[in-house]
């Protein structure tokens, strides 16, 4: 209506969460999941985006966590999802590491990437280490292939004993210990150990925070029992007010997989919990002069956790400078509720003719509802309630109304030092330069380090000899364990996705053992 004005001043937000089952505690040495990949909007708004997909937070199993001053909060949260950092937005989502250090002083999002781009006093981009000779990691995240809608990533954390526990760090006495927190995938086109966290990254901050030692991932087993949701942090939202007063809201326009599609529209499945007989045990006793150890992460030391529909979407409208806690409720379970094709399989269905389906790469989405009214007593703050189009008032300008797609600045790249004495060029690549093009649009310039050489590796704490020792053992990872082999057990329904075949590389001839790919920069063609 002409004249009218909206106000996006607002934004929705909050959680999907499900029942869960919860163990004994006793598998606590990480966990695996598969989590959908599917493109939740129609047009990418802008960098206020912000929304992971299915996933969880891994938490050390400590005793003491509650120490006065300190702010305990350190975990392993990353997923597939969409993040304001992000430089090469695509509607495809990406994965990302999320290793957060002590009170997010610090967070690793994969090698080469952390909070701030401040190579003088890095925050977290030294906190992981390239681990797979195959496998391209972009400091904006993994690339899933483009036009991925449904299909189910397998990925989780487990610990390797790469290195060795030391009672000192940075020469204090305080502990780091010997757990690399290593990813694994199981993709269509790459399976098996792709980084992992040094406990460097988690320690190091008990150097200034002694009371913390030995408290962090890096040293403690990690909790069994988690919490499971996709956590969304801003969908665009427009008001409106009719001439009687009444607020009414548009969403844009978003989707969540239908259920009823044989297994591609699940959204989470089959989340498991390990003790450490699943992989450790048999990967030191191979390390240290055994035989090669199986890939496959084994049954017995795994227990898969039921899940129930108890749960559901826990959107809200968010409001300016007001408690996020306190967001008004959009009530969800009038139009979308969680259903369970099988025990360890949650989807979800309608339950209202308010929600549309649309067909996108070759399956069934629904749309949630659009417009809403708020209702100012119906619960403790009030809520909004989905309407149909028709029951909104011309006046509120929200009929007609399309969401802008924001004039942004052309993305600035990830640079790397140059700096000839910097840790990226002595001792430097063994191989490159190199280029890969993935669907995101922008360009990777990388090369290839010996795996204790690599920067990350020289920023660890680590003295010579310990990295060649871990050296030593990344050599019969590389010989042994190949993206071909199984290690993650399958999924039961679906189809697994594909990262982006330009991360998908071939070591140049005499590296294949020992060596690893390292981006030095990500940026448009230049």
């Amino acid at each position: 209506m002409s004249g009218a004005t909206v106000d996006r001043r607002y934004h929705a937000c909050g959680y999907a969460r499900l029942g869960i089952e919860q163990g004994d505690g006793s598998y606590n040495a990480g966990f695996s999941m598969y989590s959908s990949a599917w493109p939740m909007l129609d047009v990418y708004p802008g960098h206020a985006f912000q929304s992971g997909l299915f996933g969880t937070w891994m938490y050390p199993d400590s005793e003491n966590p509650n120490i006065d001053g300190v702010w305990f909060y350190n975990t392993i949260e990353g997923g597939l999802g969409w993040w304001r950092g992000t430089r090469f937005p695509t509607l495809t989502p990406k994965f990302t590491v999320g290793a957060v250090a002590l009170g997010f002083c610090a967070w690793s999002n994969g090698p080469g990437a952390g909070k701030g781009n401040d190579w003088n006093h890095p925050k977290g981009q030294y906190g992981s280490a390239q681990l797979s000779p195959n496998l391209l990691w972009p400091p904006d995240a993994l690339n899933v292939k483009q036009g991925a809608c449904g299909e189910l990533v397998g990925y989780g954390y487990l610990p390797l004993p790469l290195a060795r526990a030391k009672d000192v760090t940075d020469g204090h006495p305080v502990p780091t210990g010997d757990q690399c927190w290593t990813l694994f995938l199981n993709t269509a086109n790459f399976k098996g150990p792709a980084n992992f966290v040094l406990p460097y990254f988690f320690a190091k901050f008990s150097v200034d925070q002694p009371r913390t030692a030995g408290l962090f991932l890096d040293s403690r087993p990690a909790k069994q029992n988690r919490t499971h949701s996709m956590e969304t942090q801003y969908i665009p939202w427009a008001q409106g007010t009719a001439k009687d007063g009444t607020l009414y809201a548009r969403l844009a326009p978003t989707y969540f997989p239908r259920s009823g599609q044989g297994g591609r529209e699940v959204v989470l499945h089959q989340v498991t919990a390990y003790r450490r007989s699943a992989l450790w045990d048999r990967a030191k006793a191979w390390f240290e002069g055994g035989a090669a150890s199986d890939t496959r992460i084994d049954d017995d030391g795994a227990f898969k956790h039921r899940f129930d529909d108890s749960r559901g979407i826990e959107w809200g409208q968010w409001e300016p400078e007001v408690d996020r806690f306190k967001r008004k409720p959009l009530v969800a379970r009038d139009y979308i509720v969680p259903t369970l094709p099988d025990p360890y399989s949650l989807a979800y269905k309608p339950v209202s003719d308010l929600v549309k389906t649309v067909r996108k790469n070759g399956i069934e989405l629904m749309r949630v509802p659009e417009f809403f009214t708020f209702v100012p007593d119906l619960g403790e703050r009030g809520s909004w309630i989905a309407v149909a189009p028709e029951e909104v008032p011309p006046e509120t300008g929200l009929p007609g109304y399309s969401f802008p797609v924001p004039d942004e600045p052309p993305p600035e790249p990830y640079v790397t030092p140059d700096d000839p004495a910097s840790c990226w060029k002595t001792p430097g690549p063994v191989a490159g330069p190199f280029k890969a093009c993935p669907g995101d649009g922008s360009e990777i310039t990388y090369y290839w380090y010996r795996f204790a050489d690599q920067p990350s590796m020289l920023n660890a704490g680590m003295t010579d000899a310990e990295r060649e020792e871990m050296q030593l053992k990344v050599e019969k990872i590389h010989r042994h364990w190949t993206k071909d082999k199984e290690y993650l057990a399958p999924p039961s329904v679906g189809v697994l996705a594909e990262i982006d075949p330009a991360l998908i590389v071939t070591p140049p001839g005499g590296l294949e053992i020992g060596y690893v790919p390292i981006v030095t920069r990500q940026g448009l063609p230049l």
